[in-house]
């Protein structure tokens, strides 16, 4: 059972503060990309996440059986693909506009195999949204938006892994040893950029404090927030993602979002409260620790 009062208040005010730190991260870590790139501050991310997780979960990865390893390492790609196809959207696109496509990740899973007709009416309000967002044209940077697409089908694919393994391996070794292997690929990247020198103090700091406040410190937050919050409203206060990206986006990096694009955000985020609210009452009570875990929004 939940938590009631000052629990339940506590709660949603982590989850936000895990919001914000989240977006305020990206934000940060986009201070990087004329220096190391998109790919450079998702490699120092992906360290940093490593870093934190291994000392914490000490997966024992020789102990592996086949039947954990492949989502394992399939969760792995997803990490190296999300997060690189995400800072690529935002490079091209803004913060908020990237933030907003790849939320429709989540949003189709809640979606995916329902045939009631809310979810065809939110399905139908999420279309309309992107076209507010985007106003596809002559002048659309179609390779921002396909990346930002391409972020939101890897987080699908993240919710999908995440509760797999989450049967399959206990406490986060899933999400440790997924981020070991995503550090692992991001490797080569690392090592390019040192020889050619791009790497500097400033751009590691920018990538580092992309690192802590996009991955370490959500995580931390969501942890504490499940042990008080309703999965339902976990869901719901997932919605504040796109609105806090654009406002990150618009103080940090001074993007000026059009009426159309805030117009698409906020049908968007209204479209996902109607969704979860349908599903979590659609769904039994008792939702397990896994499918709690498969929903959170920090992402390494």
């Amino acid at each position: 059972m939940a938590a009631r009062g000052p629990g339940l208040a506590g709660g949603l005010v982590t989850m936000v503060a895990s919001a914000a730190s989240n977006q305020v991260g990206a934000a940060v870590g986009a201070r990087a990309f004329d220096a190391i790139g998109p790919a450079g501050v998702v490699a120092v991310r992906q360290f940093v996440a490593a870093a934190v997780l291994l000392p914490v979960a000490r997966p024992n990865l020789r102990r592996f059986t086949w039947a954990q390893w492949w989502p394992t390492l399939l969760l792995g790609l997803v990490f190296a693909t999300m997060n690189l196809s995400l800072y690529t959207a935002v490079d091209r696109i803004g913060l908020g506009l990237a933030v907003t496509l790849e939320f429709l990740g989540p949003l189709g899973v809640a979606l995916a195999g329902s045939r009631t007709r809310l979810d065809l009416v939110c399905a139908v309000g999420a279309g309309l949204g992107v076209y507010a967002l985007v106003l596809p044209g002559g002048s659309s940077d179609w390779f921002g938006i396909g990346a930002g697409v391409l972020a939101a089908v890897c987080w699908a694919a993240y919710i999908v892994l995440n509760r797999m393994l989450g049967a399959r391996l206990p406490g986060l070794q899933a999400p440790a040893a997924a981020t070991t292997v995503s550090a692992v690929v991001y490797l080569p990247v690392a090592v390019v950029l040192v020889v050619q020198g791009a790497f500097t103090w400033v751009s590691v700091l920018f990538a580092v404090g992309a690192g802590v406040l996009s991955s370490v410190i959500p995580y931390a937050c969501d942890l504490v927030a499940l042990r008080t919050v309703p999965p339902r409203f976990f869901g719901v206060v997932m919605s504040v993602h796109p609105v806090f990206a654009a406002l990150a986006g618009l103080v940090l990096l001074g993007q000026v979002l059009a009426v159309h694009e805030w117009a698409g955000i906020v049908i968007v985020v209204v479209v996902n409260v109607l969704a979860v609210v349908a599903a979590q009452r659609r769904r039994p009570s008792g939702a397990s620790g896994a499918e709690r875990r498969a929903g959170r929004r920090s992402r390494f």
